[in-house]
């Protein structure tokens, strides 16, 4: 009998960590774009177009992290959950890359994009200098807040190997 508590036990651990890994990387996910939202739209801090792509990763952790989560309470298979923990890992590892790239650029180290790009705009409406007057123009090289050093950028790079290492994980732990 005690074999059989055993085995239960051994089959119940790669599912509780894909749903902790699961449940932990959709929950920073979306804390960190509740908190990007909430720089753009409560503290006016307009993000640039490197800053938008860095998003992208974390739109698509959430629902694949919840998914993964749920899978795994609903007894899905380990290889299925595994390929999503791989798949997060992945996104939040070139995330990170982006993110080193985008903090580079704004420290200096090289080149960013050549492209900056402001808010579309209706010229027609009114007198073409005063449009252009309102327009705000968000450039990569240049940090619009820091704190204890790190713009967001810097902070994005770390919450994003922090999502690759609980992926890893939770890998790791479901012995995928």
């Amino acid at each position: 009998m005690a074999s059989d508590t055993t085995f239960l036990n051994r089959t119940s651990v790669p599912q509780d960590a894909f749903l902790m890994a699961g449940a932990a990387i959709a929950a920073v996910a979306l804390i960190t774009i509740a908190g990007a939202w909430f720089f753009q739209l409560v503290l006016d801090i307009r993000p640039c177009p490197l800053c938008l792509e860095q998003r992208y990763a974390y739109y698509l952790a959430i629902p694949l992290a919840a998914l993964v989560a749920l899978g795994a309470a609903k007894g899905a298979s380990r290889g299925l959950l595994g390929i999503g923990l791989v798949i997060l890992a992945l996104a939040a590892l070139a995330n990170a890359g982006l993110g080193a790239y985008h903090a580079g650029v704004e420290w200096g180290f090289w080149q960013g994009p050549t492209d900056c790009t402001g808010p579309m705009v209706d010229l027609g409406g009114g007198g073409l200098l005063d449009t252009l007057n309102k327009v705000k123009v968000v450039r990569c090289d240049e940090v619009q807040w820091r704190f204890l050093g790190l713009s967001l950028a810097g902070y994005n790079v770390l919450i994003s190997l922090l999502m690759a290492a609980i992926a890893g994980w939770g890998l790791g732990k479901a012995r995928v």
